[in-house]
């Protein structure tokens, strides 16, 4: 599994926790910054993650600033990716199951760092149930026609 990270500095914090944790999990991750807590726009490095999804680079993306609304706005401007803003495991297993969610975007300031890991393991191991759901993600595609 190849999995895009990215953050801008109000998320490099959490970003920096989930590398390792994925990296020690064997799981080939690609940083695409920010790579230190200065200001900077999150823009700049979401998109390049989202990009790198889009293009299947990589299978899946993440992306964290303070709230995650930024990061979640910037990746579904990229054709291809379906974001979604998780702050729960419940809502982060749904993304997975009834959107075929492929880039987790994080808020650092409102993800409790108590469920961070088991949050975006959660998101990671939650297979697409298809189905009815299926023809509501072809739909979503439809729209970056």
């Amino acid at each position: 599994m190849k999995i895009a990270i990215a953050s801008d500095h109000g998320g490099f914090l959490y970003k920096e926790k989930i590398k390792s944790h994925l990296a020690n999990k064997g799981i080939n991750v690609f940083d695409f910054g920010t790579f230190n807590t200065e200001s900077c726009d999150y823009p700049d490095y979401i998109k390049k993650a989202a990009e790198a999804l889009s293009n299947k680079e990589v299978d899946f993306a993440i992306g964290v600033c303070s709230s995650g609304i930024g990061v979640s706005i910037v990746a579904n401007k990229i054709k291809g990716v379906r974001a979604a803003l998780c702050h729960n495991i419940e809502i982060a297993k749904l993304s997975r199951q009834h959107n075929n969610a492929n880039f987790l975007a994080l808020g650092q300031k409102f993800v409790d760092e108590n469920i961070l890991l088991e949050l975006v393991d959660t998101w990671l191991n939650t297979e697409f149930e298809g189905g009815r759901h299926q023809r509501r993600v072809e739909k979503i595609e439809q729209l970056n026609q």
